[in-house]
C-alpha cells in the first residue's frame, strides 16, 4: 500500500469518527417533547434521532471496514479478498479503498 492509501484511509477514519460524534452529541432545546395524534415537534424529534441511529450504525460499518484495510495494510494482505484470497482489482480500490472483499464477495 502506497502512504498516499494509507492517508486517505487514515482521513477518511477521522471523517467517519467526526460524523459519528455528531450524531450522538445530546439534541440542545428539546424542552418540553409531547407526543400526539398529530405530527408534532415530538414525533419530529424522534424521527430525527430514529434516522440518526440508523445513520450512525451505517457510519460505524464503514469505519470497521476502514480500519480492517488499515490492518489489512500493517500485516502485508491489503488489496487481497478477506473472503477467498484473490486479488480486488485495483479500480475498486481506487473508487473504495477501504474495500476488503471483492465484488463477488461483498
Amino acid at each position: 500500500m502506497t502512504s498516499t492509501v494509507r492517508s486517505v484511509l487514515q482521513a477518511k477514519e477521522a471523517e467517519l469518527v467526526e460524523q459519528m460524534h455528531v450524531l450522538t452529541r445530546p439534541q440542545q432545546d428539546q424542552g418540553s417533547i409531547s407526543f400526539g395524534k398529530r405530527v408534532g415537534d415530538g414525533t419530529a424529534m424522534a424521527v430525527d434521532r430514529l434516522s440518526a441511529v440508523t445513520a450512525h450504525d451505517a457510519l460505524g460499518a464503514l469505519l470497521a471496514e476502514v480500519r480492517r484495510a488499515l490492518a489489512k495494510e500493517d500485516e502485508g494482505s491489503y488489496g487481497a479478498c478477506d473472503t477467498c484470497g484473490e486479488l480486488i482489482p485495483p479500480g475498486r480500490l481506487e473508487v473504495r479503498p477501504w474495500s476488503t472483499r471483492c465484488v463477488r464477495h461483498s
